[in-house]
């Protein structure tokens, strides 16, 4: 018996070998597309930052010019209050937003929870173009509602609207921040400080702020950042008021110094690394104050309370609403504000775009292979980081890759890029200034969360079931294509999703990539925007959020049937 067993350990040991073999290959594989698609273009930007436009070594230079130009380190200054002035608004009014949602015991929950993620669907512009619908010089409200109301003339161009538009975009990711942390609260906290006396007010400050302070703590980082390197809002409405990333775009695509175009890039690059440390902290904090024995909050009676927060989120989502509801508008009327009668001729882009609807197919098309490709690959490459055992440190190096990219603004992603791709020695330049590297691009810059996404939901699997599949000589890949994927169907869909709404949306990563001959829904807002074609930008951004809202609707009515489906596969722990 022992001996029979003994006979077959070594064809055992070599199909087994066979396997870790394919998937150490794999791995190897893993880190370098890694690396060719993120290290090696980033490391090539910073050396760019040290060289003049003659390609000679300078050193610091392009640096120590920086801070004595004035007007280029206004900008720095203007990017710095601006993003702490927007994060400061966009924080607290999402605290309170979510409070009053997780929190309180208000109707309509559903529908408050659905608008607050809408500018997500939106392009950053369409806040600054429905800022100029609103309080322009022709605006609904500077000129009091059509005539009807008194006029409300305010100073949109500049600070103030790229203020109020980054603290819409910021919002719904500061929200979603505050949801998760509020409904991580043990009831038993409150219990123990009702017992001690303590009064609403000191039970709100020593027990709810505490209790989301990590969750605090990472919506100022993940806002600061956004707001920092935000390119979308300052190019719509900043007028000339210059901030780091429209002093990028002037550079690289103005003045053609794209050794300039680097120095300020890893200016915009340094906060977001600090964010992106301080989120890893974070996660890992708030991850350890989660205990199997925590009891979920009850909402306790409180009928002013309730009022006081139905008031506040109905007039929060009106001021979500508003900007959307007006872009809308302007898009379907022939002569803003002169002649409001309904026309889609706005929707004819032949005179300003210069090639109709293509930049709108090419946006879908993009965002559909990016959804397609990223999806397959992110899952793929977390399934061999996360689930296979061989290559330890080679796997670890891949995870850091992986999330690099969450540290890194989608211009400094476009500009390295150009540095990389379009150097004639490098054998990949055949893809500058095709599709295929704005898809590379977009999978690089949104890759960081899609593969946290699908790591989380591979922790969630059984380990024994790439256990028993060797035990049983059962390939690896049977296992992935048989179990896991069926298993992760949720996670993968919502991977889909996350690809193509970022890239339908999306300025920074692509504004430098696109050829001449194939514009983009996105890029082509800040065409329409700079020729002064705002009602066809409108009208652009309306097909934008039509589209991804659909896409959205589609995944929820996906998720749900899935989630039928595969309810029955998971087992209890």
């Amino acid at each position: 018996m022992n001996k029979g067993i003994v006979s077959m350990n070594p064809p055992i040991r070599r199909h087994l070998g066979t396997f870790f073999s394919l998937q150490n290959v794999l791995i190897v594989l893993l880190v370098l597309t890694l690396t060719t698609s993120t290290l090696i273009p980033l490391i090539l930007l910073f050396s760019k930052a040290l060289l003049n436009k003659n390609e000679e070594f300078i050193g610091l230079s392009n640096f120590i010019q920086y801070f004595s130009t004035p007007s280029l380190l206004q900008s720095l200054t203007n990017t710095i209050w601006i993003s702490v002035l927007s994060t400061a608004l966009a924080v607290v009014l999402a605290f309170a937003y979510a409070y009053g949602i997780s929190r309180t015991a208000i109707r309509g929950k559903s529908y408050f929870r659905y608008v607050a993620l809408l500018p997500l669907f939106q392009p950053t512009m369409m806040h600054g173009i429905a800022l100029t619908y609103l309080f322009g010089n022709q605006g609904m409200i500077t000129n009091g509602f059509f005539g009807l109301t008194p006029g409300l003339r305010i100073p949109i161009y500049g600070p103030i609207g790229i203020v109020i538009s980054e603290v819409i975009y910021l919002f719904p990711q500061a929200f979603l921040i505050f949801i998760t942390a509020l409904s991580m609260t043990d009831q038993r906290l409150y219990e123990a400080a009702e017992s001690l006396g303590a009064n609403k007010f000191k039970t709100f400050f020593s027990v709810t702020l505490p209790s989301v302070k990590y969750g605090l703590i990472s919506a100022i980082f993940v806002c600061f950042t956004a707001s920092f390197t935000d390119f979308g809002a300052p190019q719509a409405i900043g007028g000339k008021f210059n901030v780091l990333a429209t002093d990028i775009y002037k550079q690289v695509i103005g003045q053609q110094n794209l050794s300039m175009g680097a120095t300020v890039g890893i200016l915009l690059t340094i906060p977001a690394i600090i964010a992106f440390a301080v989120d890893r902290f974070v996660e890992r904090k708030q991850r350890s104050m989660l205990s199997s024995k925590s009891t979920p909050y009850r909402v306790p009676d409180g009928h002013a309370r309730d009022r006081f927060y139905r008031v506040f989120c109905l007039l929060i989502s009106i001021a979500i609403l508003v900007p959307l509801i007006t872009i809308l508008f302007a898009s379907f009327v022939k002569v803003w504000p002169y002649n409001l009668s309904f026309s889609f001729k706005h929707y004819d882009f032949s005179s300003v775009a210069g090639s109709g609807l293509e930049p709108f197919w090419n946006s879908l098309k993009v965002s559909l292979l990016t959804a397609v490709a990223g999806t397959m690959i992110t899952f793929i490459f977390a399934y061999l980081i996360e689930k296979t055992r061989s290559m330890k440190g080679m796997r670890q190096v891949g995870y850091f890759l992986s999330i690099l990219p969450l540290a890194l603004p989608g211009m400094v992603i476009g500009l390295a890029y150009i540095f990389f791709f379009n150097d004639p020695s490098n054998p990949l330049n055949w893809i500058y200034g095709t599709m295929a590297i704005i898809v590379l691009a977009n999978i690089t810059h949104f890759y960081a969360v899609p593969f946290i996404t699908a790591t989380t939901a591979l922790k969630k699997l059984d380990k024994e079931f790439e256990l028993v599949s060797e035990s049983m000589r059962v390939p690896f890949y049977k296992t992935f294509l048989r179990v896991t994927v069926p298993m992760s169907l949720p996670a993968i869909i919502e991977i889909a999703m996350y690809f193509f709404v970022n890239s339908m949306v999306t300025v920074s990563a692509v504004v430098f990539l696109r050829s001449a001959d194939m514009n983009l829904a996105a890029v082509a807002l800040v065409n329409m925007e700079d020729a002064g074609d705002v009602a066809a930008a409108a009208a652009m951004s309306t097909l934008i959020v039509g589209t991804n809202i659909t896409v959205r609707l589609v995944y929820e009515f996906i998720l749900k049937k899935v989630k039928k489906r595969t309810a029955a596969w998971q087992m209890p722990k």
